[in-house]
Formats: structure tokens, C-alpha cells, sequence
């Protein structure tokens, strides 16, 4: 069309200044023509990988896609009314233009129906991209302003045109776009022609450009998608294990409860057939002597005899209740029970014996304070038995996720290789002491030579206090 585009000053809405109206249709188009470009709405990725505006981002391009092509229709029609008499349009033009507005108005309150119904790409979008551009081209060759209408096809393209059909889709758009930025459609002459050719390639690179921005950012954004959905599921799996490994602690530290139960079960019927049966047999038989004599000197030393074995076993029986259950531990948590019974036992041996607790005291499982209080009870005992010690140093220490219990003496020790005899005392020596610590998950070490004292270490879980 010849004649459209007069000499007027103006300032477009974007606020460029024009040399014309259809400068300003182009300038305004050609801003427009870099948007959209992405055919869906990206996430942004966050430094720890999370997406928190997502749907926000996807509810605003919904919002726009629904009302975006009425505003923009809308801007097109004023502004084009507004200089129809500068562009040229005919009264013939006025009417078609009016009726392709009201054409495009229905076009999209009915797709904006049918995508309810079906979103994503299908044949029916297709059919509304291509008549909506039919009719965005028919009007901007009309009045190059209506290109503000033209332009909705730059947005969401990737929602209404399958892969392939894309980038002819956004070309079909520059075809319009560029139209409006040359001065309207068709060009008056050959320089026309040519001026259009430029803007056109100018919008076509422009959009190969940017449509391999969006594609390079969509790769991204999956990639991103797939490596959150990989870290998902390495976190439900990490939980499951960690779930897994808890549900196992508790049942082996119930296991190990119990089989310390058993132990001391066994360990006292033990003792009790070895000494407290024993004894009872010893006493009746000498109670019996005496029911059969006449002698009453006789009588009275079986009568003695009988007394000192029933001293001797409720001593036995005191000594394995005593060690079946810590008294101590009922009334104090282990630093002040270990304090206490380090401070008694130097009292009774008059050896001097120190005690240290190191790092952060924490209430521990009662079966875990009671295994240290009886290992530390059991070493304290063979000290005073065996070793002949003038010093000892006990050390109870909170180290992480362990506990350790050190018990040094600088009596004369003796070889580990060598496997001690086991006494009459009711003492299980240094072989219970390791099926104690080992009961929950522990170890016992022991250093020693003969001359030189010895050191007895045990370290076991810090399992916390329920």
C-alpha cells in the first residue's frame, strides 16, 4: 500500500520517539519480537538446586496466555484508529479491520475453551495458530500498528505448534513483525523491497537465535529436572537406609540387652550351684552330725562350722545380687557412680586411686552405664587381688559417638599371653570383662607386662539415654 506512513513525531508506548506512526508500530513490534522467544516458562534453579518460584512463574504465563492476546488486540485497535487517517487506511479497511477484531476477539474466547479441554500441542492448535496469524497479518498490511496483535504469536509457540512446525511458526510472525517495521505492507517500490529484506533477516536471525536460546535453556531445565528427580529418589533411599539402620541398632541393642540377661542368668546359676548349693549341702550335712551326736563338744564345732558357711554363702549370695544389678547407678548417672566407688575402693585398700571424666557428660542407655560400672568394678577388684598397686587412675571419657573407660594401675603386673587361672572369688576376670563390652558393640583392651602395671581400656557406643 502506498501513501501509509506520513511524517508525524510521536512517542510510542514503549517510550522510544518515532520519526512516524509506523516507525512506532515498528519499534514497538520489534521490542515485542524478543520476548517469547522461549516456548515454555523456565525455572529458575536456586544454589541448592531447588525451584521455589516455579509455579508462580507457570500461574503469570498462564494469566498472560489467557488475557495477553485480548490487551494486545485491544493496543493494536487504538492505536491504529487512533492514526488511520495518517496510515491511509480506506473506509473499505476501517470495516474489514473492525470485523477481523471482532473475528480475532472470538478466536481466542474459543480456543481459550478448547485448551481448558485439551492443552498442548494438537491439530486444533495448530488451526488457531495459523488463522490467528492469517488474521494478524491481514491486519497489520492494513495498519502496521496492529502488529501489536501480530506479535502474540512469538508467545507460546511451543504450546501450540509441535517441534517441527516451531520455527516456521516464529518465521511466519517476523514475516508480520517485519512487515510493520518496514513501513507497512506491501513495500511501495524496490527499496521497499529491499529495506523489508533486511528487517526480515535481521527478525529471522533474531529468532533462530533465540529460539536456540530457549532450546539450549530447555535442555537445561530438564536436565535439571532430571538430575532433582535422581537426588529425590538418592534421598529416599539414603532415608530408608537410615530408617533401616536405626530399626537395627534398636533391635541389636535389644538383642544385646537380652543376651546380657542371659549371661548374668547363666553366670548366677553358675555361682549359685558352684557356691551357694554347695554351701547348703556343707551346712545340713553338719547339721546333721550334730542331730546325730551326743557330744556336746562335737556338736558345738559342727555348729560353728555350719555358722561360718551360712556367713560365707549370704556373703556369696550379697556378692552375686550386688553384681547382677548396680545400686549405684539407681541413684547417681555414671561419672558420679564411678567417682563414688573409685573413692571406696581407695578407701578399703588404702592405695591412692584418682578418677577423671573428660568431655561432654551425656546421660547414657542404662544397659551401657552399667556394663563401664561393672567393668570398672571387676578391674578395680583384680587391682587389689592380684596386682599389689600403690596408684591407680581411672579416666571415664566422652569422645564423639564412643565412650572409653580407662583403668591404669602401676602395680606388677603380668603377661597378657599368659591365660590366668580363674579364682574361687566370684570374679570373671578380664575373659568377662570383653563378653561385656562386647555384649553391646564394645571392646576391651589390655596392655600390661610384668614389672610395669597394667592398662585395661574399654570403649563402647555412646548410646544415648531413652
Amino acid at each position: 500500500m502506498t501513501g501509509r506512513v506520513t511524517e508525524t513525531t510521536g512517542t510510542t508506548e514503549n517510550g522510544a520517539m518515532s520519526d512516524g506512526a509506523g516507525t512506532g508500530a515498528r519499534r514497538s513490534a520489534g521490542g515485542a519480537s524478543t520476548w517469547g522467544i522461549k516456548p515454555r516458562a523456565s525455572a529458575r534453579a536456586t544454589g541448592e538446586g531447588t525451584v521455589p518460584d516455579g509455579a508462580v512463574v507457570e500461574q503469570r504465563w498462564a494469566v498472560f496466555h489467557r488475557w495477553g492476546p485480548y490487551v494486545l488486540l485491544a493496543a493494536g485497535t487504538l492505536l491504529s484508529v487512533s492514526v488511520a487517517d495518517e496510515v491511509g487506511m480506506t473506509r473499505g479497511e476501517r470495516w474489514a479491520s473492525g470485523v477481523l477484531v471482532v473475528a480475532a476477539a472470538a478466536l481466542q474466547l474459543a480456543w481459550g475453551s478448547a485448551e481448558r479441554r485439551r492443552p498442548g500441542p494438537s491439530t486444533e492448535s495448530v488451526c488457531y495458530y495459523a488463522v490467528r496469524w492469517g488474521i494478524g497479518f491481514a491486519l497489520t498490511w492494513m495498519s502496521p500498528l496492529f502488529a501489536f496483535y501480530a506479535v502474540i504469536g512469538y508467545f507460546g509457540v511451543g504450546r501450540q505448534l509441535p517441534r517441527r512446525l516451531v520455527r516456521w511458526g516464529l518465521l511466519a510472525t517476523a514475516v508480520t513483525t517485519a512487515g510493520s517495521q518496514s513501513g507497512g505492507l506491501p513495500p511501495r517500490d524496490g527499496q521497499g523491497w529491499v529495506f523489508f529484506g533486511a528487517v526480515l533477516l535481521v527478525n529471522g536471525l533474531l529468532v533462530a537465535l533465540f529460539a536456540h536460546f530457549g532450546e539450549l535453556e530447555e535442555e537445561r531445565t530438564r536436565a535439571q529436572a532430571v538430575t532433582i528427580a535422581e537426588l529425590e529418589r538418592t534421598n529416599a533411599a539414603l532415608q530408608q537406609a537410615l530408617d533401616e539402620n536405626a530399626a537395627l541398632h534398636t533391635q541389636l541393642l535389644v538383642q544385646a540387652r537380652e543376651a546380657g540377661v542371659a549371661d548374668e542368668r547363666r553366670r548366677l546359676a553358675a555361682e549359685i550351684h558352684d557356691t551357694l548349693a554347695q554351701g547348703l549341702t556343707g551346712i545340713i550335712a553338719q547339721l546333721q552330725v550334730v542331730a546325730n551326736t551326743r557330744d556336746p563338744e562335737l556338736a558345738r564345732v559342727h555348729v560353728v562350722r555350719a555358722t561360718d558357711l551360712a556367713r560365707e554363702n549370704l556373703g556369696e549370695a550379697r556378692r552375686s545380687v550386688h553384681n547382677l544389678a548396680p545400686v549405684a547407678l539407681d541413684r547417681d548417672g555414671l561419672p558420679q557412680a564411678l567417682e563414688k566407688t573409685v573413692a571406696e575402693w581407695g578407701e578399703r585398700t588404702g592405695a591412692r586411686a584418682d578418677c577423671t571424666v573428660t568431655g561432654t557428660v551425656e546421660p547414657l542407655h542404662e544397659e551401657v552405664a552399667a556394663t563401664l560400672l561393672r567393668i570398672a568394678q571387676e578391674a578395680l577388684s583384680n587391682t587389689s587381688r592380684h596386682a599389689r598397686a600403690t596408684r591407680v587412675g581411672v579416666t571415664l571419657s566422652y569422645i564423639g559417638d564412643e565412650v572409653t573407660l580407662d583403668i591404669r594401675d602401676d602395680g606388677r603386673g603380668f603377661d597378657p599371653r599368659v591365660r590366668p587361672a580363674r579364682t574361687g572369688s566370684g570374679g570373671f576376670g578380664l575373659d568377662g570383662m570383653r563378653a561385656r563390652a562386647e555384649r553391646i558393640a564394645g571392646s576391651l583392651a589390655v596392655e600390661s607386662e610384668p614389672g610395669h602395671g597394667t592398662a585395661v581400656s574399654a570403649r563402647v557406643p555412646l548410646v544415648r539415654h531413652d
